[in-house]
């Protein structure tokens, strides 16, 4: 009687070359990222591109800190966490291999925290907290540690990246990496003030028209960032994220803390303040800098 050969078990489905080495699938797709059959469509390929760009910089980062016998250490914080796309994949390309350190997600939908709470139980992720506050109550809460090694806000909407870094420097963060989102803050101070400012400058003629009070005021509010990273002790980078047929909110904000404070660019930005008619700034946000034009 002729033998039967063995049933050979189905081969597995080979992984889009998008998905890194050592990457969990199953990660991938309880993100939705990939779909049930290991694709990826896409609006998941331009997320995951964006994710991973992204944690080539913070990877190089997390390699520079020094190692440390603290099973909490290192520390990353993670605000406008959303689904923490980022802080899930962060953990299982590096924290999960090194055995110690912890991710804190920082978002203010609750249900987005429930969902992230599951996931990470349900993945063994236990090195990962998630917490439904704001970037302002989270810098009082006593779940996070009065040291935070990395911090990051990735499309943090409008001001929250602002809180993002007020929250940085509360925590004495080490490195910031920042990517700004939605800024109308300053644009709408521009716009309340554009009949002045028309009469007073010809600068003003930049910001006239509706879109380009939109894009300046965009353009200014990251200078204004970067300006005020410098003034409080921090080396500053900024490049794109991923290419701009990606994203169109793809400036990326590098912050490493070197603890040289730089009072010209704290007089700097107290000067385009003045310039561009943006005083309220300066006795809101930028309030700590009015001793550095006073001395």
């Amino acid at each position: 009687m002729k033998k039967t050969a063995p049933a050979r078990p189905p081969a597995t489905p080979a992984l889009p070359p998008e998905v890194r080495p050592g990457q969990s699938v199953d990660l991938l797709k309880e993100l939705h990222i990939l779909t049930r059959e290991g694709k990826l469509n896409q609006d998941s390929r331009r997320k995951l591109k964006q994710v991973y760009h992204l944690f080539q910089f913070i990877e190089k980062l997390l390699q520079e800190l020094p190692t440390s016998d603290n099973a909490m250490q290192p520390s990353l914080a993670d605000h406008g966490a959303g689904k923490s796309y980022l802080g899930f994949i962060i953990y299982d390309l590096y924290f999960k291999a090194l055995g110690r350190g912890t991710i804190y997600g920082i978002e203010t939908r609750p249900e987005l925290v429930e969902s992230s709470r599951a996931l990470a139980s349900r993945l063994g992720f236990d090195r990962m907290q998630f917490l439904n506050l704001t970037v302002s109550q989270s810098a009082q809460s006593e779940v996070l540690p009065a040291q935070i090694d990395i911090v990051t806000a990735l499309h943090a909407c409008d001001t929250a990246t602002d809180d993002a870094i007020a929250f940085g420097l509360q925590k004495k963060a080490r490195y910031m990496v920042l990517v700004p989102c939605c800024q109308a803050e300053v644009a709408a101070h521009l716009r309340q003030n554009k009949a002045l400012n028309l009469q007073r400058t010809p600068l003003a003629e930049l910001w006239r028209h509706p879109l380009h009070t939109r894009e300046m005021g965009s353009q200014l509010t990251n200078v204004l960032r970067c300006l005020y990273l410098e003034s409080q002790g921090y080396q500053v980078t900024v490049t794109e994220l991923v290419g701009w047929e990606h994203s169109m909110k793809n400036e990326l904000i590098l912050a490493r803390y070197t603890g040289h404070a730089k009072r010209i660019a704290a007089e700097r930005l107290l000067a385009l303040l003045d310039e561009f008619g943006l005083q309220a700034l300066a006795q809101t946000r930028y309030a700590d800098l009015q001793a550095v034009s006073k001395s």
